[in-house]
């Protein structure tokens, strides 16, 4: 008989290592992309490698030795032994593994190396590890070809440069599994949701079987207190399915979740764990991470009715985005100057207005951006040349993205949008009516209908405003902690439109 960890699990709902304060140093974990696993995770995930028969494990980033302590944990308990190997980039997380109880018999066999650039020697039988979390623009151009190799080997072809450093740990990880082996992984969501998403899945799904896929509700999240959205994957290396589990847990530290993993995912949990069957193929063109469609898709998307382009990117806000008093004291003439908004914050609610930016510049916000026409320096105004003089003595002509630029201050043009998307707002994603006539910046995207008529545009307003189209948002964009979305100008195009709202609306769905 299997026997469930009692009820008081060791540690906090968020990690293993806190400050005084409660709170990680957010910047120093991204920094090394450590996020402690906590031990109701860490449990689950080993009960479902025991429920697989089992008993080598391989955790590759070792960290402060969260599975080994959750394997002795639940293969003693069910009087099974088990050995313990893996990886660790960094020594002193062998001390934080003896201070947090893992003992010095099981971190015997973790070998100080690289597991990305220097692997061990596989196959393993059963993997399991919560990858570090290294967002792609803090790893330096070298070691990004580095990863995009193990791509090419596995894949047979790269993969987008704006993978993280858990995606090739995943990605190497399937490649040690040895046949008939299981692999439980933790990793953001962005892990099924980045553009990397449909070459990484595609591979995966045609050669190994996908089991399950948990994600977590904003209140049942391991780790609280990151903007990060976490899934558990479960992978094993046989022959493929077309179909896997998806699940959603929706309390925190609850047993269900260990209850329903270490039986092989044949328990039928109760309340705090949501189980769906899902096609393999849905997976692949909707994500894995996003919740099965509720019914069949009748096909209309917001891309039938618009255009979606991002907003303004300055590569100098600070220069170029500038308060009236600004452009006043630089004496700056009006028609260098535009209308804009910057922050998703600055805009309260789902319309800007005149009295708005009013109220912002009041407040000693920027609302005018400073564009430059491009023409030859020497015929703008003095006081303009004079502030480009400026914008040289501090670099900023030599910046990657503004010395693409001919000339470098010549700023990009975007035709005032009827509407705009906050697809950066942490949680508030929104569509937003443009009464104010302004431009934005790269907080928001352009919407542009694809005819101009009033009414026409009317209806759309009434179609985006709907909490109906609101609420499938994310189906499209990649989800972030505390069920914060971030949608990208072609994932928005596809936003599904319900065919009840564009009837309400009386908006006609365009030929096909």
């Amino acid at each position: 008989m299997i026997r469930f960890p009692d009820d008081r699990m060791a540690g906090t709902n968020n990690s293993e290592k806190e400050t005084p304060g409660g709170k990680l140093n957010v910047e120093t974990l991204r920094n090394k992309g450590q996020f402690w696993t906590p031990p109701w995770i860490a449990e689950a995930m080993v009960g479902y490698i025991f429920a697989t028969g089992k008993q080598k494990i391989f955790d590759p980033g070792v960290g402060a030795g969260a599975f080994f302590r959750a394997a002795r944990k639940v293969y003693s308990g069910n009087n099974k032994s088990v050995d313990l190997l893996g990886t660790e980039i960094d020594p002193e997380k062998m001390r934080d593994a003896l201070e947090s109880g893992t003992s010095k018999e099981d971190i015997l066999r973790v070998e100080i190396k690289d597991f990305l650039l220097d692997p061990p020697h596989g196959p393993f039988e059963a993997i399991v590890a919560n990858p570090p979390y290294i967002r792609h623009h803090r790893l330096s151009t070298d070691v990004k070809q580095k990863l995009s190799n193990i791509a090419v080997l596995n894949l047979g072809k790269t993969i987008d440069a704006r993978a993280g450093y858990h995606i090739y740990f995943l990605i190497r990880s399937l490649e040690l599994l040895a046949e008939g082996g299981s692999l439980a992984f933790i990793m953001p969501s962005d892990t099924c949701e980045g553009k990397f998403s449909t070459a990484l899945w595609g591979w995966i799904s045609k050669k190994f079987r996908i089991d399950a896929v948990i994600t977590f509700s904003p209140e049942a999240s391991p780790f609280p207190y990151q903007d990060t959205n976490p899934i558990i994957i479960l992978i094993r290396k046989l022959e493929p399915k077309t179909d896997f589990v998806w699940a959603k847990c929706t309390r925190a530290e609850t047993k269900e979740l260990f209850n329903w993993m270490i039986s092989g995912l044949e328990y039928k949990p109760r309340g705090d764990i949501l189980l769906y069957k899902k096609q393999i193929s849905e997976g692949l063109i909707a994500g894995f991470s996003r919740a099965p469609m509720d019914g069949p898709s009748e096909g209309y998307v917001l891309g039938n009715f618009a255009k979606v382009l991002r907003g303004i990117a300055t590569g100098a806000n600070d220069f170029f985005f500038l308060t009236n008093k600004q452009a006043e004291e630089l004496g700056i003439p009006n028609e260098f100057l535009v209308p804009a908004v910057g922050r998703t914050r600055d805009v309260n609610g789902n319309e800007i207005t005149v009295k708005m930016l009013d109220e912002l510049e009041r407040n000693n916000r920027p609302t005018k951006l400073f564009s430059p026409n491009g023409q030859p320096f020497e015929q703008l105004p003095k006081s303009v040349r004079e502030y480009l003089k400026k914008g040289e003595e501090m670099n900023l002509n030599k910046r990657s993205l503004i010395s693409t630029r001919r000339p470098w201050y010549k700023m990009e043009k975007r035709n005032v949008p009827p509407f705009l998307f906050a697809y950066l707002g942490r949680r508030n994603a929104r569509f937003i009516k443009n009464n104010a006539n302004v431009v934005p910046l790269t907080g928001f995207l352009c919407i542009y209908p694809i005819k101009s008529d009033t009414e026409f545009t009317d209806k759309l307003w009434s179609v985006l405003s709907n909490q109906k189209t609101i609420a499938n948002l994310w189906k499209v964009g990649k989800t972030y902690g505390g069920g914060a979305v971030k949608v990208e100008p072609r994932s928005l195009e596809r936003l599904p439109i319900p065919r009840d709202v564009l009837d309400e609306a009386g908006l006609n769905a365009p030929e096909r």
